[in-house]
This record gives structure tokens, sequence and C-alpha cells, in this order.
């Protein structure tokens, strides 16, 4: 049966423009046509189309996740098939649409029961699209490592990159690794070859180094500033060569407190937009209703965002796509502004055909929400999404 709606009476963000007083329809699970309230009103509609006034809302296309490695109580480090089933399920909540799982380093074994566990729940999904994984390593700087376990990152390894490969069934979509690493050029020659986009981020690089990466395409970066080099006056460092390269595309985590939101707001005046991704790096307790709170197998506690218990270190982000929208635009961005990098810089970015604009022939993936940034509906396919009550 066809699936036919038509949303109007918005402000449309189509990813490229913003359109007042406008419509969406929508047909099976394509953008059909987006037109003003005048065509609305004079247009001829099939019989089973549902309409919905949305009183002056926001439409936007859905929220990508790029990096996430969990939400709700639920993630990546499960190891089941049946929690990535979960996230896919509560993040329409928060407007997300299509999700990347992230997972971290881990011994060889446990990491590609991992990426099975993905790949399993890939294609069974009752929310949001799983587009694919990222793995951010295990080919990582020991200097870098951030929260991630020493024992599991490795030396750049080409066997153990196919047996990574061969597990993931070809859905590797993009990988975190340090360029300077020794092997590095021949791991992204073979990550060409397979269509990984590759990410430099918990590394150590110099700003030479990051030259080198960028030649064999390494041109996209895990959540800028955190776990790299930092910028100095003699050596601009992987920070450095983000803020000095515009062809360098960056993640963002928005939660004002990984990054301060002035630097935010300098990216934005001296990056081009669409090199900036707004991403989440939630962790598995990020809007976990119950005690205790367990990240990556480590207790953590939450202040606006993880700490690891033991150390005090920060281990995470408890943050929602949506949440990072309202506080970039309180650091003062733009809805526009926010929303791109929310949606149509990741699917540009990570080739992800079809997604993260409002045109028609786009897949029927939008959001509805309001000024105060509360989610109205999550459309997912052409349909309005309903979470199914336990």
């Amino acid at each position: 049966m066809e699936t036919s709606l038509c949303l109007h009476n918005a402000t449309v963000f189509t990813g490229f423009s913003v359109m007042e007083n406008c419509a969406v329809y929508i047909k099976n699970n394509k953008i059909i046509d987006v037109f003003n309230e005048t065509r609305f009103k004079k247009k001829t509609f099939p019989e089973n189309v549902k309409f919905i006034d949305v009183r002056q809302a926001f439409i936007a296309p859905g929220f990508i996740d790029s990096h996430i490695h969990g939400i709700g109580g639920y993630g990546t480090d499960d190891n089941a098939a049946e929690s990535i089933l979960k996230m896919s399920e509560i993040l329409p909540r928060y407007g997300v649409t299509s999700f990347i799982p992230t997972l971290y380093a881990a011994p060889e074994a446990e990491m590609i029961q991992q990426i099975k566990s993905v790949v399993k729940a890939m294609g069974k999904e009752r929310g949001a699209h799983i587009l694919g994984l990222h793995l951010e390593g295990p080919f990582i700087s020991e200097e870098r490592l951030g929260v991630q376990a020493p024992e599991a990152i490795s030396p750049v390894n080409m066997e153990l990159m196919e047996k990574l490969w061969k597990a993931a069934q070809g859905k590797i979509i993009n990988m975190t690794v340090a360029p300077e690493l020794k092997g590095m050029r021949e791991l992204a020659l073979y990550c060409i070859e397979k269509g990984i986009i590759l990410q430099a981020g918990h590394t150590n690089a110099t700003y030479e180094q990051m030259l080198e990466g960028m030649q064999v395409r390494i041109l996209h970066t895990t959540h800028l500033f955190n776990a790299m080099s930092r910028m100095h006056h003699r050596d601009p460092g992987a920070v450095g060569a983000v803020l000095i390269h515009p062809e360098i595309s960056c993640e963002i985590i928005g939660d004002g407190i990984h990054i301060n939101p002035n630097l935010i707001k300098l990216l934005v005046q001296y990056k081009p937009l669409d090199k900036l991704v707004l991403i989440t790096d939630s962790l598995k307790p990020a809007k976990q209703p119950w005690l205790p709170l367990i990240a990556n197998g480590e207790e953590v506690y939450l202040d606006k965002c993880f700490y690891r218990k033991s150390d005090n270190v920060i281990a995470g982000s408890a943050l929602t796509m949506i949440e990072g929208v309202h506080n970039l635009v309180s650091f003062g961005l733009t809805f526009e502004q926010a929303l791109r990098m929310a949606s149509t810089n990741p699917a540009n970015i990570l080739k992800q055909t079809g997604k993260g604009i409002i045109a028609p022939g786009f897949d029927a993936d939008v959001i509805v929400f309001n000024q105060d940034c509360k989610i109205l509906h999550t459309i997912i396919n052409g349909k309005i999404f309903e979470e199914k009550k336990a």
C-alpha cells in the first residue's frame, strides 16, 4: 500500500536554502516535491494522502549521527545485534534517522564479534537506518588514547585490516587512524580501493605527517581538538592542519564541554561550513534511566558529559543530536548552519547518496521540530516513526 504524506505550513531547511510557508510532499519513501503554501492550496492530491499542518514548525533533513557508541543503555560494546537495534529504536526520539555505529579498538576476536553484531542488525531496523560501521581504531596512537584501552590498539597490520573488512562484509564507511603510524600509506591505499573514508584521530601527528596523510586522502578528522596533537607556533600539529587547510573536514562534539563554544564560533568563521560535522560521540549510558553507568567496560559518572570514575578522565559525551543543534544555536550559530552540520554535511562527506537534503528524489527521512528544539515528528522511509512501548 502506498504511503503518502504532506507536511505543510512550515519553515523548510532544505540543506541548501530556507523556505518559509512551505509544504513537503512525500510518497512511499521519497520526497516528491517541495512547494509554497499558495501552490499547496491549489494542488490536487491523491485520496490517500495524510495532511499534517505543522503550524509554522521547522522541517529539516533527518539527522545523521556518524560517530555514536551507544544510547539509552545499549551500545556497540555489548557485542549484540539486539543492542544495535535498540539504538535504532531510541534514536528517532532525538531526530536521528540514520547513524553509523562506532566501535572502539578492541582485541581482535572481540572487535570482529562487535563488527559482526552490527552487520547482523543491518536491514532489521525498526527506527533509524544503520548506514554501516565507523571503526575508531585499532590503528591509532598510544600517545593519544583518550579512554581507549592500550592493549587494544595495534600498529598498522594489513592482515588484521583484511580480517576486519571481511567480518564487516564491506560495510565499513569510515575509520579513525593516526596518520603518523608506520605503514599508514599502504593502509590508506587499501582503504581508497575499498571505499573506506579515513579520518585522522587519536593521533600525535606532526603538521608534516598530517600533510602526508592528506596525500593519501585522510581528509576528515575525528572529534576535533580531542585526542590529537595540539597547535604550536613551531609545529601546527593535527589541530593546526585542520585550521590551515580548508580541504580537511572535521567532527564537532557540540556539548560545549569537549570544545569551548568560542572555538566552535571560530571554526564557523574560518572553515568552510560544508566541512563541519556535528556528532554526539555519545556513550552507551547516554539517557540511560538506571545505574550503574558503564561505558566500554568501565564505570563512569555524568556531569554534563561522562567521566571515568577511576581517574576522572573525560570518557565521552551524553549528547543527543537535537541537543547538539540547540547548543550550536545557543552558541551563536544560525539554525541553518547547525542543521547543515547535523545532516547535509555528514551525508556529503561520508558519501551517503540520497540523504541530507529535502528536494525531489531524495529519501523521505525528515524531522519536524519547534524553535525550542522539541522533536514533533520523525519521518523515516516516508512513515511517521512511532516508538513501540514496552
